[in-house]
């Protein structure tokens, strides 16, 4: 077993981090079920979304021009070498599920400053993965979410997404204050940081590989989304001026 505290500690921007930096600063990650994670039963959700993005394909003809253009972008972002293509669905789908409200604004791209190591020239930027890509975006949506916090909070969960590929992970990222510290003067912090995720699939008996090109998988990735929205809404509340 690795010992974290003996690991190297270095300025770095948090498109570099990896599993690595995660036990340099004492932070496991750990799986929930669904039930655990969202804590609600979501099975009413879809009502309120249009059944050919549910159920449709690109190739359909009987669908209107907005299902046409999202079933496009997740065409394009299934195969994708490009994670511009990951970026250009995830939005797609956070705007035809309603994410998008009065006062908020999606980015594809954003950079956040990260003070690391005592560095304040480093920065931690949104990012997704390719399924072909050889890096895995959980390290880096951590060091996001520990450079987003807002200071002087004792405490602050993040609740954010990854996409490898069209296949979305949820996560909730408790950052303190003690570890917030530890990355910024490059400390390995004596308490443990545990971040919790939720991994969409289908069950033991379907492919790893399968996406929301899918529909059956579409359909409970779409359940996990606004299942997701209503978590994040009810972590964000209290800093909602």
């Amino acid at each position: 077993m690795v010992d974290g505290a003996r690991l190297i500690r270095s300025a770095k921007s948090g498109s570099d981090w990896t599993f690595n930096d995660l036990m340099a600063y004492n932070i496991t990650v750990t799986p929930q079920s669904p039930e655990q994670f969202f804590r609600q039963n979501h099975g009413t959700l879809l009502e309120g979304v249009d059944p050919s993005l549910r159920n449709s394909s690109v190739d359909d003809k009987n669908i209107s021009d907005a299902v046409f253009e999202y079933l496009g972008h997740l065409d394009l972002a299934t195969n994708a070498i490009e994670e511009s293509f990951i970026d250009a669905f995830a939005q797609k789908t956070l705007q035809i599920l309603g994410f998008v409200e009065r006062g908020l604004i999606l980015a594809a791209r954003h950079n956040i400053p990260l003070r690391i190591c005592g560095d304040d020239q480093r920065v931690a930027e949104t990012d997704d993965k390719t399924v072909f890509s050889r890096s895995y975006p959980e390290p880096q949506v951590i060091a996001e979410t520990i450079a987003a916090s807002l200071p002087p909070l004792d405490a602050m969960t993040n609740p954010c997404i990854t996409m490898v590929g069209t296949r979305p992970i949820f996560y909730l990222v408790l950052v303190t204050e003690a570890l917030s510290s530890a990355v910024g003067t490059g400390q390995y912090p004596e308490a443990k940081s545990t971040v919790v995720k939720c991994v969409t699939s289908l069950g033991h008996n379907r492919r790893i590989s399968e996406g929301m090109e899918t529909p059956e998988y579409r359909r409970v990735a779409f359940e996990r989304f606004l299942a997701f929205k209503a978590l994040a809404k009810e972590h964000w509340q209290r800093f909602v001026v």
